[in-house]
């Protein structure tokens, strides 16, 4: 007979069970997620305060900061407290809003990665129709409607998941999971993962293409343009958007679509660290090196926050 007694918290996986690797473990978590607020905090700052970055691509930039505020506050601390009490358990409502919150900040995540590749079509490719494409109605229409998406898909697949029974409350991850929620669940997970799989498919996809499809048209615009700094000036407002996609792609590929040989606990651990904890701690860097203006945006505001300024 299959075991359906209610489950009413679960028991979450620690980084170690040695008292000094706990300690180390925190110390370094603790400087990460530090840095990875303080940057991300302070480029919603540096956008709202400073009136020459009132554009479109910063206004999607600060949402995306937002998400990444999110993202990593939804995972990090509680795994923290974890190695600090040695306390492993989480409840059931806990659990719950884990997997609500990250699929929503994922989902951001990539929606607005992508609207931010149109953003930089329009830019390039129509310039002087930008600021008609891309007036602020639109704009906000874009960050609710990318939003509203991304609550809307956690929705699903939040109610999808705990809809089943579990057999047991281990779940081996740092933090709550929806592949290891199916792995330790009594019910047919048929449905699950056929509608998790189809709707990643779907919706990665075309978020994949599209941006993809925006490069194309930006490339070809770009290298008809006569002016060698007319060019690298365009190029320079596109590196960091690639190099935010390309960080966010490889995390989360590699940390649900890496072959089964690969998969082993402490490897499902490494991969949720880097899914969740890299892009928030480098996106506001990236973005960062490669944009004076933002550079100088930010160290005006972290002197004026923090009285020193940022090395970047």
């Amino acid at each position: 007979m299959v075991n359906e007694t209610a489950v009413t918290e679960f028991l979450l996986m620690g980084f170690s069970d040695v008292r000094e690797l706990q300690v180390l473990f925190v110390a370094v978590f603790l400087c990460i997620y530090l840095a990875a607020l303080m940057g991300n905090i302070l480029l919603i700052l540096t956008v709202a305060q400073n009136q020459s970055l009132h554009s479109p691509m910063y206004f999607f930039l600060a949402n995306l900061s937002l998400s990444d505020v999110c993202y990593i506050s939804v995972t990090v601390p509680k795994s923290m407290a974890i190695s600090v009490t040695n306390n492993k358990r989480i409840s059931f409502s806990g659990c719950v809003s884990q997997i609500f919150l990250v699929i929503t900040c994922a989902g951001a995540e990539l929606t607005f990665l992508s609207v931010m590749a149109y953003d930089r079509y329009v830019a390039i490719c129509h310039p002087l129709q930008y600021m008609i494409i891309m007036n602020w109605n639109a704009c906000v229409q874009m960050a609710a409607a990318s939003w509203i998406f991304s609550l809307m898909n956690a929705v699903l697949h939040t109610a999808n998941t705990f809809r089943l029974h579990f057999c047991t409350s281990d779940i081996k991850q740092y933090f709550c999971d929806i592949p290891q929620l199916l792995m330790i669940s009594c019910t047919d997970t048929t449905a699950n993962v056929e509608v998790l799989l189809i709707e990643t498919i779907i919706v990665g996809s075309f978020c994949f293409v599209y941006i993809l499809a925006s490069y194309v048209f930006i490339f070809s615009a770009v290298f008809k343009i006569p002016s060698a700094r007319a060019r690298y000036k365009a190029f320079s407002t596109c590196v960091p958007h690639l190099t935010v996609f390309s960080l966010f792609l490889s995390t989360s590929v590699f940390s649900y679509f890496r072959p089964k040989s690969l998969s082993s606990p402490a490897v499902d651990l490494l991969a949720a660290v880097l899914y969740t904890v890299l892009p928030p701690l480098l996106n506001p860097i990236i973005y960062s090196l490669r944009n004076k203006e933002m550079q100088m945006a930010m160290q005006k505001m972290s002197k004026k926050l923090f009285g020193f300024h940022l090395m970047i």
